[in-house]
């Protein structure tokens, strides 16, 4: 089972800056200014949250959540979307049991890349941005 200082020698090794904000949750933020994932070292999961928007509570959003839907069944390796609280979030959950560096950096790097590469099409479906 991976402990928490081998979590922290993965996150140094990947160049990520990171902080732990409670014990075993750490926000870590990718070098390119993207939204920061929280990473939360739960035994026996490792559980990793994106926030990606708060989402609009007058409009519809039909369209958004079955694009999502779509998205989570053809888009993405790791992860999926899901709402929380009004917020629109990307998570993973991983077992530490047989956690590697690879299946960690593979993970975080996917759901940095679904949340920028999906925001876009996210903010049109949600009517971010737009008159109405």
């Amino acid at each position: 089972m991976i402990a928490k200082e081998e979590l922290e020698s993965y996150l140094i090794r990947m160049d990520l800056e990171f902080q732990e904000v409670d014990e075993g949750m750490y926000l870590v933020r990718f070098p390119n200014d993207g939204p920061p994932v929280v990473v939360h070292h739960a035994p026996p999961l490792l559980l990793l949250r994106l926030k990606v928007m708060d989402l609009p509570p007058d409009k519809d959003l039909s369209k958004l959540y079955e694009t999502l839907l779509i998205w989570n069944a053809s888009d993405l390796v790791h992860g999926a979307y899901g709402i929380e609280e009004g917020e629109l979030v990307l998570t993973d959950t991983l077992e530490l049991e047989d956690l590697d560096f690879t299946e960690l950096q593979a993970s975080l790097e996917s759901l940095q890349m679904a949340a920028s590469g999906h925001m876009e099409r996210i903010k049109e479906l949600a009517g971010i941005g737009q008159e109405g």
